[in-house]
């Protein structure tokens, strides 16, 4: 997950590139207007696309959901970075929708705060967005996530647009990468892919450590590492290994090199265009032959 040592490495790859990333970003209009020129899938799908509000046991979640205009798909979660629901994980959402998938992004901060949490364009560098979302952040709990993740789950077999004959994917970015592991473990008969995307706290002290649920999932994962957050846990990589191998599951375990922890969205200040489209890659493969 995002924390000052977070920051100074940002601020460090900044100030020895001269540049917020390969494009740069001058008001929060060009921040969307960048995630919407993600490139558009061969063959691309029509979607249809529309604002949800989910029930949970806790509230009403409100949701992004975005699905080809015709035919049934595979149902997929993505849990949003600290920044919460915003136009950079909406046209993410649209990208995988238009290659056939039933998409639903949630804003996990529902239950204090509607999205949009921050204002658009708005960066974690700066101490003001800090501090509104880690507070958020900080509220929610391996607890909040599965009982989220089951009501999810339900909402999506509850759509004309899904194919509840196939299994359903899970993904995540920051602290949405833990969360992938406790959906999969929350609902293990539905889930059968996750992908976690420079995930923090994949690995901690104590009985709410994500990887402790690996014997309760039945999903094959991709796992994208920042190589700063190897470089300060290095030992994260080698127990995740371990552990999908004593349960005999398939996991895509990678250090991205040059890639700093929030490489992925298209709004990041980090983001590595070449390494966050070769993840996106490897995020299709495993959908392709795991959501069957």
């Amino acid at each position: 997950m995002c924390n000052e040592k977070t920051v100074e490495d940002a601020n460090a790859y900044l100030e020895k590139t001269g540049q917020l990333s390969r494009r740069t970003f001058t008001s929060g209009s060009a921040a969307a207007t960048l995630a919407l020129m993600l490139p558009v899938p061969a063959n691309a799908a029509e979607v249809t696309e529309s604002e949800v509000n989910v029930p949970t046991p806790d509230g009403t979640a409100d949701c992004y959901f975005v699905h080809p205009a015709n035919g049934k798909h595979p149902g997929v979660i993505i849990w949003p970075d600290v920044l919460s629901l915003r136009p950079a994980f909406r046209a993410m959402a649209k990208r995988l929708a238009q290659s056939g998938y039933a998409v639903l992004v949630i804003n996990p901060y529902y239950r204090e705060a509607k999205a949009p949490v921050v204002a658009e364009g708005a960066s974690f560098q700066d101490q003001e967005t800090r501090d509104i979302v880690l507070p958020l952040a900080m509220a929610l709990s391996k607890q909040t996530t599965m009982s989220d993740a089951g009501a999810l789950v339900q909402f999506l077999d509850a759509q004309p647009a899904v194919d509840t004959s196939r299994q359903m994917g899970v993904m995540g970015y920051c602290m949405g990468g833990p969360f992938t592991m406790f959906t999969a473990a929350a609902v293990p008969d539905r889930i059968g892919a996750g992908a976690s995307f420079h995930g923090g706290r994949l690995v901690v002290d104590g009985p709410d450590s994500p990887h402790l649920l690996i014997p309760q999932m039945k999903a094959s994962f991709l796992f994208a590492i920042a190589e700063n957050d190897d470089e300060k846990e290095p030992e994260t990589k080698k127990i995740l290994r371990t552990e999908y191998d004593k349960a005999g599951l398939p996991a895509e375990i990678e250090v991205y090199e040059g890639a700093l922890h929030g490489w992925c969205p298209p709004d990041s200040r980090v983001y590595n265009e070449a390494q966050a489209e070769r993840a996106w890659s490897r995020l299709l493969a495993l959908f392709e032959t795991s959501l069957t």
